[in-house]
């Protein structure tokens, strides 16, 4: 099963983060979390990689939810979009797939909130791809 929805997007890197940060906005999400993965590693590893973030993405509302039905569940949010880079202005974007993490959790309350975010990161991906 795939756990995430993913696009190509021929632009450069750090457009793509500003991109995808308006797409997410635009569906309700907000940035919690940047992890610049690229410095990560050089600075822990000595080892360089092409640009790679992790974006921590939240929607309050649909957070409260998940945390009314489940308590534990902050254990899995924010949900990760990953933006890096496959080659210059050529960028893969990756969003988790909600239903296919919340399978793990087994609560059926769940599963219309994970319902609910799949089609808003469906539509993310798809902007994205569509600019593309």
């Amino acid at each position: 099963m795939a756990y995430t929805f993913d696009t190509i997007v021929n632009k450069p890197f750090d457009e793509v983060i500003e991109r995808v940060t308006a797409e997410l906005k635009k569906e309700g999400f907000g940035i919690l979390t940047e992890i610049d993965v690229k410095a990560t590693m050089k600075k822990k590893l000595e080892v360089d990689i092409p640009p790679y973030q992790i974006l921590g993405a939240c929607n309050p509302h649909f957070a409260h939810q998940a945390m009314q039905q489940e308590p534990k569940i902050g254990t899995m949010l924010p949900c990760n979009v990953i933006v890096r880079e496959l080659e210059p202005e050529r960028i893969e974007v990756s969003a988790i797939d909600p239903i296919a993490s919340m399978q793990a959790v087994n609560n059926p309350d769940l599963i219309n909130i994970a319902d609910q975010v799949q089609s808003k990161f469906k539509k993310v991906i798809e902007a994205l791809s569509a600019a593309a």
